[in-house]
C-alpha cells in the first residue's frame, strides 16, 4: 500500500505519547479500553496482572487477569496484545476486555491515563493507522461510514472502500495523468534525447478518459450519500388525504395524529424508518393549502420548504375523488423532481387521474395506506427510482464533500487542459493544468494532504476509534 504524505511535526509528537480511550460504545455485556503507543505494553503492565506479564506476550494473544488501580482491584479482565506493526495503528496495542459497566470502564481508562497514558482525541487511533501507511485516507473515512451504517448496503459499501475500492479507482486514474505529465515533461526538457513526440491526439484520448472516469464517479455521489445517510424524504400532499395514514405505515406505530379533520397535522413530524434494505429519514408535513390558522400556516410554509430541499418525494393523492387544485398547483411544484405519486385509498372506488399525475411525477402507484396495502411496490420503485439497484459499491464511490471537492477540481482543471490543448496553447500549459489534476487526487486519496486536511477528516470521528 502506498504510504501517505510526510508526517508534520505535530503528527510526529502525536504518536510518541501513548493514548488510552475506550473503544465501545455504552450498554454492553463487554466493554474495550485501547491503550496505544510506544509505552501501551509498559502502562498496561502497571495496571493489569495476569498468568503473564503485557510485556512478556506475543502479538495476537491474550491473558485473563485483573485491572487494578492505586485502591485496589477494579475487574476481572482479558488483555489482548498486538505488537507494532502488525496492529490496527501500527503501534503496539493493548486493548482490555472488561464487564461493560460504564462506571468500571471510565475507572479502568482513569487507572491507564494515571499509569503514563494520555486520553486519545477523536479519531486518534484510525489517524495514527493512517500515518503509519496502515490505511489510506478513503480507508479511514470509510471507518465513519462502518460505525454510522444503518443499512446492508451502507456497510457494503463503506466495506468495499475499506477494502480500497476508492483508492485503486483514483489511482488509476492518476497513473494515467501522471503518465502523461512525466512524458510532455521529458518532451520539453530533454529534446537531445530520444524521447517519443507526444502526440495531441494520444494527450487528447488521455485527457477525456481520464475525465470520463471521474464524472462517472462524481455523478455516483448523490446515489453514495443516500445508501450512507438514507434518504431524505418528505410526504407531501393537500390536506386530509392520508399522509399520516402513510406515516404511521412506514414507521409501525402512531407517529402522527390520524383524523378525518383537515389541518390537523400543524409541523413537519419526522422519523427515520427502514423500508426493505433503505433508509428513509421521513417528514411527514401539513396539509398543504391556503389557510387563515396562523399556526397551521406556519405548518404549510414548513412543508413547502422540506420539499424543496428533501431528496425524495412521496406525493400522496385522495384517490377515491377527483383531483383539486390544491393536487394541481403540488403536481406543477413536483415537475423534475425525485418523486412518487401515491394514490391512496386504493380500497375506494377510484375517480383520480391517474394520468395526470404521471405527467408531473416518475412513478405512480395506488395504496391502501389504512389498509397497509402497496408496501412492497413503493420499497421497489423508490429502490429503482434514485439507481440503488443498479449502483456498484465494488467499483468505488466518493463518501464525502471532501472526496467530491476534489474530484470537481480534478475534473475542472482537466477541462482547462483540454481547453489548452484545442486552443493550440503549449505543451507547458497543459501540464501546468495536469500537475493540477494530480494533486487533487493525490489528496483525496491522503498522499500529498495537509496537516489541516488531515486533521479536519478525523474531527467527525468518535473517541475511540
Amino acid at each position: 500500500m502506498d504510504q501517505p504524505g510526510m508526517k508534520g511535526e505535530q503528527h510526529m509528537a502525536m504518536e510518541r505519547q501513548t493514548i488510552a480511550a475506550i473503544a465501545t460504545g455504552a450498554g454492553g455485556g463487554i466493554g474495550v479500553v485501547r491503550i496505544s503507543g510506544p509505552e501501551a505494553l509498559k502502562i498496561t503492565d502497571r495496571i493489569f496482572k495476569g498468568k503473564k506479564s503485557p510485556l512478556d506476550m506475543k502479538g495476537y494473544t491474550g491473558c485473563l487477569g485483573r485491572v487494578h488501580d492505586g485502591e485496589g482491584d477494579l475487574d476481572e479482565a482479558v488483555l489482548f496484545v498486538y505488537r507494532a506493526p502488525y496492529s490496527y495503528t501500527g503501534e503496539d496495542v493493548a486493548e482490555l476486555s472488561c464487564h461493560g459497566s460504564a462506571f468500571l470502564l471510565e475507572k479502568v481508562l482513569a487507572a491507564a491515563i494515571g499509569a503514563g497514558a494520555v486520553p486519545a482525541g477523536r479519531g486518534e487511533f484510525t489517524k495514527r493507522a493512517f500515518l503509519n501507511g496502515k490505511m489510506t485516507l478513503p480507508q479511514a473515512e470509510s471507518v465513519v461510514d462502518l460505525v454510522a451504517g444503518e443499512s446492508r448496503q451502507a456497510a457494503r459499501a463503506a466495506l468495499q472502500a475499506r477494502d480500497g475500492a476508492l483508492f485503486h479507482a483514483i489511482r488509476e486514474i492518476n497513473d494515467l495523468l501522471m503518465d502523461a505529465a512525466a512524458h510532455i515533461s521529458a518532451w520539453i526538457d530533454y529534446p537531445e534525447e530520444d524521447v517519443e513526440e507526444v502526440l495531441m491526439s494520444d494527450l487528447s484520448h488521455t485527457l477525456t478518459e481520464a475525465g470520463s472516469r471521474l464524472a462517472k464517479l462524481a455523478s455516483g455521489y448523490d446515489q453514495g450519500r443516500m445508501i450512507r445517510q438514507g434518504i431524505s424524504t418528505a410526504i407531501v400532499g393537500s390536506a386530509n388525504v392520508g399522509k399520516s395514514t402513510l406515516m404511521n405505515l412506514l414507521t409501525g406505530y402512531e407517529k402522527s395524529i390520524v383524523t378525518d379533520i383537515p389541518g390537523t397535522t400543524r409541523d413537519v413530524i419526522e422519523d427515520t424508518v427502514r423500508v426493505g434494505d433503505l433508509v428513509l429519514h421521513l417528514s411527514d408535513t401539513a396539509g398543504i393549502r391556503n389557510t387563515s390558522d396562523v399556526v397551521e400556516r406556519m405548518g404549510v410554509e414548513r412543508s413547502v420548504s422540506r420539499l424543496e430541499t428533501c431528496d425524495l418525494i412521496l406525493a400522496v393523492f385522495d384517490g377515491s375523488r377527483p383531483l383539486t387544485e390544491g393536487d394541481r398547483s403540488l403536481l406543477e411544484r413536483l415537475d423534475g423532481r425525485l418523486a412518487i405519486g401515491l394514490c391512496n385509498k386504493s380500497d375506494l372506488p377510484r375517480q383520480a387521474d391517474l394520468d395526470e399525475i404521471r405527467r408531473h411525477v416518475c412513478r405512480v402507484l395506488e395504496i391502501s395506506a389504512r389498509e397497509g396495502e402497496g408496501l412492497e411496490q413503493l420499497e421497489q420503485a423508490i429502490s429503482e427510482l434514485v439507481g440503488l439497484n443498479q449502483l456498484d459499491s465494488s467499483a468505488g464511490m466518493l463518501a464525502n464533500q471532501r472526496q467530491l471537492s476534489c474530484v470537481t477540481r480534478a475534473l475542472r482543471s482537466l477541462e482547462e487542459a483540454k481547453n489548452a490543448l484545442g486552443y493550440g496553447q503549449t505543451l507547458d500549459a497543459v501540464s501546468v493544468e495536469l500537475e493540477e489534476a494530480i494533486d487533487a487526487l493525490l489528496e483525496l486519496t491522503g498522499q500529498k494532504a495537509s496537516e489541516a486536511v488531515i486533521d479536519r477528516v478525523f474531527e467527525q470521528f468518535c473517541v475511540g476509534k
